[in-house]
C-alpha cells in the first residue's frame, strides 16, 4: 500500500479517527492499530504477515528472557540465539540468491561445479526496517539501558504501519514511552504534520518521479547510448532522486505518526550541503547511521583501540552498511567508496601538526562541491545493475563529450536545482510557513491543502513509482 494513492487515502480515514476514539482505552486501542498495521502490511502480500509475526514473537520472548537472566553468560548465550534468528531469516529471503551466485561463479572461474540452485526469493518489503528494530530492542535490554514491555506495547512498537516498511528505524526508547500513555488530541501539531506530508508528496511525485522517468532510467539502462553530459547529468539527478523519493517518503511517514499522536525522530538533514562525508552521515538517513554507530560501529571496538583498529572498524560497519542496503557487489563498493573515504577524512585529521583552519565561505564551498562529487560517484555503484554497467557509464562519462544531449532538459535541470537548491534554504524558513499556515482559518488551511495537492497531481507523471528504499 503506498502512500500517495487512493487505497492508503481511503485506509488512513477510517484509521485515523478510530485509533483517536480508541485512544484512552489502550487495551482496545493496541489490538487495534496492530490489525491495523497488519492489514496495511498485507496490501503488499498477505503471506508475509507470518513473518512479521514471527519477528514480534521471536524478539519479545527473547527479549524478556535476556531480562530474567541473571547469569552474564547466559544472557549472552540468549542475545546470540535472538540475533542469529534475527540475521538467519535477513540472510535467507535478502542475501540466500546472492550467496549462491556468487559462490557458483568463484568455483566457475576455477573450473569447479558446484550444484547449488538459486531460488529466486521474493524479498518481503521493509524486512530490514523492522528486523533491524527487533535487533535494537533485544540489544538493549541485553544492556539493560531499556526495560522489555508487554506483548501488546512491542507489537504496536515493531508493526506501527508509518515506519513499517521503509523507516525511519525508531528506537525502543523513542517511541514505546509514548505508547505507555493515551496521546493527547490537543497537542497534535497538525500544521507540521500537514507541511510535512505535502512536502514528502511533492518531493516523491513531482521531483523524484520526473527526474526517473526523463533522465535517471534511460541513462543508467543504457549509458553506451547516452552523450557524456548526460550521463553526468543522469548521475546528479538519480542524486537528487534517491534524496527526493527517501525523504519524501519519511516526511510523509513522519507526518502520518504525527496525526496519530507519535513522534518520530528526523531522518534527513540536508545532506547535500556537507562538507565531508563524515558529516554527510550525520545528514543522510539519520536513524540508520546512529544504529549502524551504537549496535555494529561501537560493538566492534568503535574508536577505542589504535587508528588501524579504528579504520578497520569504520570500514567494516560501511561495508556491512552497504550490503544491508542491497544483495550485490556494487552495494558493497559503495558502501566501500563512504568507508575509505572517512577513514581518508579521520587519517587527515590525525595526522602530525594537523591544526583545523577557519571556515571561510569559499572554504565551505570547497568542501561541499567535492564532497558532493565523491557522494555522487559512489550512487553510480549504487543505481547500476552490475560493475560492468558501472564500468560503462564511468567510460561514457569521459568519453562522449560534445555528442547531442537531448534528455537534458530545462525540466530536468530545474528538479535537480530544487532538490539541491531545497537543502540550501534557511532553517527557520519551514517553521515561519508553518506558523503562518496554523495561524490560518480552517477553510482558509483547506484551500491551501486542496490546491497544494492539485498542483502535485498536476505537475506529477501518471502514476506512482514504488519507493527505492522498498527494496531494502
Amino acid at each position: 500500500m503506498l502512500f500517495p494513492t487512493a487505497t492508503f487515502a481511503i485506509f488512513f480515514m477510517l484509521v485515523l479517527p478510530l485509533s483517536w476514539l480508541l485512544m484512552r482505552r489502550g487495551e482496545l486501542w493496541r489490538p487495534f492499530i496492530i490489525a491495523a498495521s497488519f492489514v496495511f502490511y498485507a496490501g503488499w502480500d498477505w503471506r508475509f504477515c507470518f513473518l512479521l509475526a514471527f519477528s514480534i514473537v521471536w524478539n519479545q520472548a527473547l527479549a524478556q528472557a535476556i531480562h530474567h537472566r541473571r547469569a552474564a553468560r547466559a544472557r549472552r548465550q540468549l542475545l546470540v540465539v535472538a540475533l542469529a534468528g534475527n540475521l538467519g531469516l535477513l540472510a535467507y529471503f535478502k542475501y540466500y540468491d546472492f550467496f549462491v551466485t556468487s559462490t557458483n561463479n568463484l568455483f566457475a572461474f576455477a573450473g569447479i561445479d558446484v550444484p547449488l540452485e538459486a531460488r529466486s526469493i521474493i524479498l518481503p518489503v521493509g524486512i530490514s526496517f523492522f528486523t533491524f528494530m527487533g535487533i535494537a530492542y533485544v540489544v538493549d535490554v541485553y544492556r539493560r539501558d531499556f526495560q522489555p514491555v508487554g506483548f501488546g506495547k512491542f507489537a504496536a512498537y515493531l508493526s506501527f504501519f508509518p515506519h513499517l516498511v521503509a523507516g525511519p528505524i525508531v528506537r525502543p526508547s523513542e517511541l514505546i514511552p509514548q505508547l505507555e500513555s493515551p496521546r493527547d488530541p490537543r497537542y497534535v501539531d497538525t500544521s507540521r504534520a500537514f507541511f510535512l506530508i505535502g512536502t514528502g508528496l511533492f518531493m516523491k511525485v513531482v521531483i523524484a518521479n520526473y527526474l526517473a522517468a526523463n533522465i535517471v532510467d534511460e541513462v543508467f539502462g543504457a549509458p553506451n547510448q547516452h552523450s557524456s553530459l548526460e550521463v553526468l547529468v543522469g548521475i546528479y539527478a538519480y542524486a537528487v532522486q534517491i534524496y527526493a523519493d527517501f525523504f519524501g517518503y519519511t516526511n510523509m511517514a513522519i507526518g502520518i505518526a504525527l496525526l496519530l499522536g507519535f513522534t518520530f525522530p528526523q531522518n534527513f538533514d540536508a545532506p547535500y550541503s556537507a562538507t565531508s562525508i563524515s558529516d554527510f552521515w550525520r545528514r543522510w538517513h539519520m536513524t540508520l547511521s546512529r544504529w549502524l554507530r551504537d549496535y555494529l560501529y561501537i560493538p566492534l571496538g568503535g574508536n577505542r583501540g589504535s587508528s588501524l583498529f579504528t579504520y578497520r572498524n569504520l570500514m567494516l560497519t560501511m561495508l556491512i552498511g552497504g550490503l544491508w542496503h542491497g544483495a550485490g557487489w556494487t552495494f558493497i563498493a559503495w558502501g566501500g567508496i563512504h568507508g575509505t573515504a572517512l577513514v581518508a577524512e579521520r587519517w587527515w585529521r590525525e595526522r602530525p601538526g594537523f591544526v583545523e583552519r577557519p571556515w571561510t565561505r569559499g572554504r565551505r564551498a570547497w568542501h561541499r562541491f567535492v564532497t558532493f562529487q565523491v557522494v555522487c560517484f559512489a550512487w553510480i555503484f549504487f543505481r547500476s545493475d552490475s560493475f560492468t554497467d558501472a564500468w560503462d557509464l564511468i567510460v561514457r562519462l569521459l568519453t562522449a563529450w560534445g555528442e547531442p544531449s537531448p534528455l537534458v532538459s530545462g525540466g530536468v535541470i530545474a528538479a535537480i536545482a530544487v532538490g539541491i537548491g531545497s537543502q540550501y534554504l534557511p532553517r527557520r524558513l519551514p517553521l515561519v510557513l508553518m506558523a503562518r499556515f496554523s495561524r490560518l482559518p480552517i477553510p482558509a488551511q483547506a484551500a491551501v491543502l486542496s490546491l497544494a495537492l492539485l498542483v502535485t497531481h498536476a505537475m506529477g507523471p501518471e502514476g506512482v513509482a514504488p519507493f527505492i528504499y522498498f527494496q531494502f
